[in-house]
Formats: C-alpha cells, sequence, structure tokens
C-alpha cells in the first residue's frame, strides 16, 4: 500500500461526511466528488465505509428514484454524523498546523 493510500485511509471518513454534509449522493457520485477534490478512491473502498458509517449511524441511506435509470440508493448525514464530523474537522486543525511546520523546509523551531 503507497504512503498516500495510507493517509487517504485515515482521513477517508472525513472525507466522506464533509461531502454527504453538502449534499446527498450515491456511492458512484461521492467516488466522483472525492475525484473532483483530487482523491482518487475505488468504489471498492468507497462502499465498505458507507456501510461501516451506516452501521455507526453517521450517515443513512434511502432508496431514491434516479434522474436516469434504476433507483438508486442516496446518503445523507444524521445528527450524530455532524457531531462526528465537526470533531474530525476540529482533530483535523489539530494535526495539520504541526505537521506543515514539520514538513516545512526550512527550520521553524524557535
Amino acid at each position: 500500500m503507497s504512503i498516500q493510500s495510507q493517509l487517504l485511509k485515515g482521513i477517508l471518513d472525513g472525507c466522506m461526511l464533509a461531502i454527504i454534509e453538502r449534499e446527498t449522493v450515491y456511492g458512484y457520485e461521492l467516488a466522483l466528488k472525492l475525484k473532483s477534490y483530487g482523491l482518487t478512491v475505488s468504489e471498492g473502498s468507497i462502499y465498505p465505509v458507507l456501510l461501516r458509517l451506516q452501521k455507526e449511524k453517521l450517515i443513512q441511506g434511502k432508496m431514491q428514484k434516479s434522474p436516469t435509470g434504476p433507483n438508486r440508493k442516496y446518503y445523507f448525514l444524521t445528527a450524530e454524523g455532524a457531531v462526528a464530523l465537526e470533531q474530525f474537522r476540529v482533530n483535523w486543525e489539530g494535526i495539520k498546523t504541526p505537521v506543515n511546520r514539520l514538513l516545512a523546509k526550512e527550520n521553524n523551531d524557535g
């Protein structure tokens, strides 16, 4: 597994919740949205995460008519999911700054 894949695996839940917070989406559409942000995730990786997020009651899936083709399962954020997403944002902010400082080429030790 590449380093990029390992990093993405650690933040994928939060990224998926952030997209679902913005709009209800179905699985394949979620993969396309992630890709539009520069995160390439296979459908094979998306669906197990969706199932787990549903089991944890962070999202809910509902079958709806599709504008084209068969019905699709659309996912939306639950109240618990909104709380989890906000916690992810707080944790991300707490990690992002120190890691950026560590990875900076110039020495910022004080």
